[in-house]
């Protein structure tokens, strides 16, 4: 038995996927749903998961395999059918996204991993991170990766990182850094008297070197997503 809040979100998910083809995201259920918080939606998922009405896929954002539906929502007719539901073979140590407590976070737009490009401060997406990549009370955003300097860090062109946000930054800290308020670039921060050294993780790529008043650390580097 499911409750009404259950049903209504079995039933939004189930328009909006025979509509556009693919899952709404979790504000918009949260919207639908008249919930305050996030969080309220992600109990209601996990409870009808464990109740073998949906499945959360693993690593892709928003995707979610309707099982079956309540006899009521039967009688109209239902196929269940996957969205963005392409599977592979992780690595030995990721951790599946359907398995854990998993957030959604905004991806702000690319950033380099070579030649700074212009920042980037637009939501274009959201992508779902596990819980165990996030800091609580602490804000976090994503990025996706362009560029190869960062490749010995074991950061591909392409990845998803996840940035917590902070202003500070300890030596040796992988960081997203403003240049002149103008270029955003992902580079391993050290600070030399009142210079400021981002390097590289490719001996491709020079270390740059720039007075410290004209860095600001937007973030650090806490967790990464790669897709197959």
């Amino acid at each position: 038995m499911l409750t009404r809040k259950q049903l209504e979100l079995l039933d939004f998910i189930k328009t909006r996927m025979d509509i556009d083809g693919v899952p709404p995201s979790f504000d918009e259920m949260k919207d639908a749903l008249d919930l305050r918080s996030k969080s309220g939606i992600h109990r209601l998922i996990t409870a009808l998961e464990e109740r073998g009405f949906i499945r959360r896929l693993a690593h892709r954002a928003r995707a979610l395999e309707i099982v079956k539906l309540p006899e009521s929502m039967e009688r109209a007719g239902f196929t269940p059918k996957v969205i963005q539901g392409d599977k592979v073979s992780p690595p030995a140590a990721a951790i599946p996204i359907e398995a854990v407590y998993a957030t959604e976070v905004p991806v702000m737009g690319r950033i380099a991993a070579g030649v700074p490009i212009e920042a980037i401060s637009h939501v274009s997406h959201h992508v779902a991170v596990p819980g165990s990549m996030l800091s609580a009370n602490a804000e976090h955003y994503a990025l996706e990766v362009k560029g190869d300097s960062m490749i010995d860090a074991g950061i591909n062109d392409g990845d998803i990182v996840i940035i917590r946000e902070q202003s500070t930054a300890e030596n040796g800290e992988i960081i997203v850094a403003l240049v002149e308020d103008a270029e955003a670039t992902l580079k391993r921060f050290r600070r030399r008297g009142n210079m400021i050294a981002l390097e590289a993780a490719n001996p491709a790529y020079e270390t740059r070197m720039i007075p410290d008043h004209m860095v600001k650390v937007q973030g650090r580097l806490v967790g990464l997503i790669r897709s197959y």
